[in-house]
């Protein structure tokens, strides 16, 4: 049964639709956080078009989409293909949606597939399992349970989800918009996530994995890669052979110097780690005070934002012990603590 778009649309905000080159259009779909929207991209095909990345499932969200296809004249049958960066909810909440629409394919990697079906799939048991390991990087009990409502609520904001993917691997070639892409692996913010790059106009699609102005989260998390850091800032380094002239975003807008913004995450990262060694001292102290001393108590009431602030803080503080700086006691059923050595 197909959702009812137009009551669920009722009386929101207006559509911020941007006409880049080649015909392209940058949609902002609009978030619920402080992030304020995400970018969709439409690329033209012949009698179609290319989504990337359709954004959170949520009335506002549907509303703009409703309002930008109608404007521009995309019937649902001509959108011929939806492409994923990643897996993260903002980005593929509502492939489904689009899907069941359209009957487009969906194309995401198979790493991101496969973390999109450990979220939010049937007998979904993530959210508990975050929680846990939260809770024994100091996560007070107190917090726990919202954090666990605030885990699960993500699964009616990505549903209904893709009945079939196409896959994508990295080092292949994709044509979307007329044009040949070179599929871009890039870890360490989201599993398999990938970037498309355009050799001959020097254009990068990069999702979250470079974005002007603010850093993209890169959190920890259970039975996943043990050194997301590490791995975003090896993703970083191997991204600067790409000459790009223009780099579009999964968040705010397109824009160039692509290398110096390169640089400037890559060094934000070692100050933030610079910045966690001066606080810690040779008492062993938890995952949640090193979060709570950086970003303050206020974290305790915002827990969407204390989801990402300590997931981050624990990516940094496990790349800190792999570079033997600091020491790791506990395990087990008790809490882990850093210190000194």
């Amino acid at each position: 049964m197909k959702f009812d778009a137009d009551r669920e649309a009722s009386g929101l905000a207006a559509p911020g639709i941007r006409e880049l080159e080649d015909g392209w259009l940058q949609v902002k779909i609009p978030l619920p956080y402080s992030l304020k929207w995400v970018n969709a991209y439409l690329l033209p095909e012949d009698g179609g078009w290319t989504l990337i990345d359709p954004g959170l499932r949520t009335p506002e969200a549907i509303k703009v989409w409703l309002e930008t296809l109608g404007a521009k004249g995309i019937g649902w049958s001509r959108i011929s293909r939806i492409v994923l960066t990643h897996h993260h909810p903002d980005h593929y909440g509502l492939a489904g949606w689009f899907q069941e629409y359209t009957g487009a394919p969906v194309w995401i990697s198979e790493a991101a597939e496969q973390a999109a079906e450990r979220l939010w799939g049937d007998g979904e048991t993530f959210s508990g399992q975050l929680t846990e390991a939260f809770l024994q990087h100091g996560l007070p009990d107190e917090l726990a349970n919202d954090m666990r409502v605030h885990l699960h609520g993500f699964r009616e904001r990505v549903s209904p989800r893709p009945i079939t993917f196409h896959r994508l691997s990295a080092g292949t070639s994709f044509r979307m918009g007329g044009r040949e892409w070179e599929s871009i692996g890039g870890e360490g913010h989201a599993p398999g996530h990938l970037s498309f790059y355009d050799r001959q106009r020097r254009n990068l699609i990069c999702g979250d994995q470079v974005l002007p102005d603010i850093s993209p989260n890169i959190g920890w998390m259970p039975d996943a890669d043990p050194d997301p850091l590490g791995s975003y800032l090896h993703s970083l380094r191997t991204m600067q052979a790409l000459e790009v002239d223009r780099a579009f975003p999964g968040h705010r807008d397109p824009f160039g110097n692509f290398h110096v913004r390169v640089q400037e995450l890559l060094a934000h990262h070692e100050r933030r780690l610079d910045k966690m060694m001066a606080w810690i001292g040779s008492n062993p102290v938890t995952s949640f005070d090193v979060c709570e001393g950086l970003f303050g108590t206020r974290l305790r009431e915002q827990t969407h934002q204390l989801r990402f602030a300590l997931a981050e803080t624990i990516a940094h503080l496990v790349l800190l012990e792999r570079r033997e700086m600091l020491q790791r006691s506990g395990d087990g059923d008790s809490q882990i603590r850093y210190s000194r050595e």
